[in-house]
């Protein structure tokens, strides 16, 4: 019954541009308190929409100390965002996976490999296949692989090869069983749970499955996979408790737990899926996280207030409010009508 979970953890933005350090931290520390592992630099942090490889340098590298302090589990995104948008060739991609690698390493973090948009643009299977074996090589333990569907990111069509999610399903699995003693697990985002199931059959022994999809999570932890879940930044509480249960052999206790939080995952992951990060940030505020309902690239109006009052109303009913008299002032702030 034993799972890992990790939960995708967003940055505390001041404006625009700038980030509450801070704030970032103690939020992580909230999740370390709660007894769950941390997947940092990821897309929930924005990582491809508005934080930079400065900022991310600067994230991996305050959360690597945070979580020595601690004893946190803690596993940082290795991309190629630090490359200009356009098209690159094999040998300036992977000198920027290499340039991550080695910044994520000096951490102390584990490694998350991520789907690259600039890979995506140009590599063939072979080429997959080749690049990403090198990077495994060069890793000094044990990582874990990134499969995002294009719901999440539209530049990542066609990842490993082939727009056919069979035959890409394929080139991974090759990837996985010739450098098994290299991988980790994979995490899977494509919010197709049959999908996930079939693959995570054909896993190498000792391979993880890690669950990235927020609207099926409660069913496929049970049934195996692990987890790495923008939605545990929102429901952190209910998640550690829940994984506490399942831990100890309690499979009614932890669905008990998830299953009344699916309706606010997925209505904050609804269409278009990649801006679920306004709804987590709003609701980080909400819950008194933070002190402004500010994101990088003011991205906090990616989502209607139509669609954040219904998110207050599902978070209520799911029971992920901390406060709901703190949280229904704030709500009345942000829309005073």
């Amino acid at each position: 019954m034993s799972r890992t979970f990790y939960a995708a953890a967003h940055v505390v933005a001041t404006s625009d541009t700038d980030i509450d350090w801070d704030a970032t931290l103690r939020f992580r520390h909230h999740l370390w308190s709660l007894g769950l592992g941390i997947a940092d630099a990821m897309d929930t942090a924005q990582r491809g929409m508005g934080l930079s490889w400065d900022a991310t340098q600067q994230l991996i590298k305050l959360s690597g100390a945070e979580a020595r302090s601690v004893g946190g589990l803690l596993a940082c995104g290795v991309g190629t965002d630090q490359l200009p948008a356009g098209t690159h060739d094999l040998t300036a991609i992977e000198s920027a996976y290499s340039e991550q690698l080695e910044v994520v390493q000096a951490a102390g973090a584990n490694v998350i490999l991520m789907a690259s948009r600039a890979l995506a643009k140009v590599a063939t299977k072979a080429d997959y296949l080749a690049l990403y074996s090198r990077m495994l090589a060069r890793s000094d333990k044990p990582v874990i692989l990134h499969w995002l569907g294009d719901m999440f990111d539209p530049q990542l069509a066609g990842y490993w090869g082939s727009s056919d999610l069979d035959e890409a399903a394929d080139t991974v699995l090759e990837l996985m069983h010739a450098n098994a003693a290299k991988v980790d697990g994979i995490k899977v985002s494509l919010l197709d749970a049959d999908r996930e199931i079939a693959l995570r059959a054909k896993l190498p022994e000792g391979v993880r499955l890690y669950t990235g999809d927020d609207f099926n999570y409660p069913s496929l932890i049970a049934s195996g996979s692990h987890a790495l879940l923008g939605i545990f930044d929102a429901i952190a509480v209910p998640a550690a408790a829940a994984l506490k249960l399942l831990n100890a052999g309690d499979v009614d206790g932890f669905r008990a737990l998830l299953d009344p939080t699916v309706p606010l995952a997925r209505h904050i992951f609804e269409t278009p899926t990649f801006n679920y990060k306004t709804g987590i940030v709003f609701l980080a505020w909400l819950n008194g996280h933070q002190e402004h309902f500010r994101m990088v690239g003011g991205l906090e109006t990616a989502r209607s207030p139509e669609h954040l009052k219904k998110l207050y109303e599902l978070a209520l009913e799911a029971g992920v409010i901390a406060d709901p008299e703190f949280a229904a002032a704030r709500l009345t702030t942000a829309f005073p009508s």
